[in-house]
């Protein structure tokens, strides 16, 4: 990984995925007792980054090989991604979805086109069922995180969070990037390492799915003790991935966490000082920088907000609290 392929998918992306802006609030400033700095990548197609790397990774195919269709497994976002994705290639598209995933991103599935295949995440394997259906249609499986050409296209969320901090003056922050399996933050990192070296990247998770964290601590990879039943599905994984940790090692700073309550707090007030729609493992950033405020040493924070897309019940319940 390096930041040609970074810079690559970006001139493939150009003209087709969403430049989104950098936002600010008085009163996340005041309630983070420094300056804030917002991407919403819950504005980019299907409500989330994953639309980025799931471009990269499919115009990178070679023709006659996309042609043939594409597989891929996710609680919601990479699925959408993929599916958008495919269906403006005009290729056929499997998506492998856990079937408690909110129903909005199965929906959402469905409407670009894709075949779901729901699977029980505690007892099944994506991965297994991901493998043996690729092998059956002869598709090319597109991984969510662990995917040299999806964290490049997630980079270019990087090379505009570079652009738009020199835009507003800031040459050094720490910027924090909820984590999964760790594609968005690598791809990230790779690119504030080329482009903005005085800004560190940082993921942010949630309290009791901490892998990560713990990974950086530890210097190997860590599980975590359960890998289903959080508030944050979207970013809920079993590990960093193999091909993202040794980036996520070299170059990020220790990672964050914040609580549920400290989430759907989050949530709440990115709509009502944003104005942007949150969901829960799109808000672990803003919460973070927002709530645990004395992990943080820099003047200026940057979050990114990774995706937008939840069930009604969950955005009533962040506003009702």
């Amino acid at each position: 990984m390096n930041i040609e392929m970074i810079e690559a998918a970006a001139a493939r992306a150009q003209g087709v995925t969403r430049r989104t802006p950098l936002l600010s609030s008085p009163a996340l400033d005041a309630l983070a007792g420094r300056r804030v700095l917002v991407k919403p990548e819950c504005l980019q197609h299907t409500g989330s980054f994953k639309f980025r790397g799931a471009w990269s990774a499919l115009t990178a195919l070679p023709e006659a090989t996309r042609a043939n269709g594409v597989i891929a497994y996710s609680s919601g976002n990479h699925a959408q991604g993929v599916a958008l994705a495919a269906q403006r290639l005009g290729i056929p598209a499997v998506i492998i979805m856990p079937s408690d995933a909110p129903a909005a991103k199965i929906d959402g599935t469905r409407s670009y086109g894709a075949e779901v295949v729901l699977y029980d995440r505690g007892h099944e394997d994506r991965e297994e069922i991901g493998d043996r259906i690729a092998k059956d249609r002869k598709l090319t499986l597109v991984r969510p995180f662990d995917e040299p050409q999806v964290i490049a296209g997630q980079g270019t969320c990087g090379l505009e969070i570079a652009q738009q901090a020199a835009e507003h003056g800031v040459t050094h922050a720490d910027v924090l990037v909820c984590c999964g399996g760790g594609g968005l933050t690598a791809g990230i990192a790779l690119a504030l390492e080329a482009r903005a070296p005085g800004l560190r990247a940082r993921p942010a998770e949630p309290a009791e799915f901490d892998d990560t964290a713990r990974s950086l601590r530890s210097g190997r990879r860590e599980r975590n003790a359960r890998e289903a039943g959080g508030l944050c599905d979207a970013i809920l994984t079993p590990q960093p991935g193999e091909l993202t940790f040794p980036i996520l090692s070299r170059l990020c700073g220790p990672g964050v966490t914040a609580s549920d309550d400290e989430v759907l707090q989050a949530m709440s007030l990115a709509v009502r000082q944003l104005k942007v729609v949150a969901e829960p493992g799109g808000a672990v950033a803003l919460a973070a920088a927002l709530f645990r405020r004395d992990e943080i040493t820099s003047d200026t924070v940057i979050c990114t907000i990774s995706g937008g897309n939840l069930d009604p019940e969950v955005m009533i319940r962040a506003l009702s609290g």
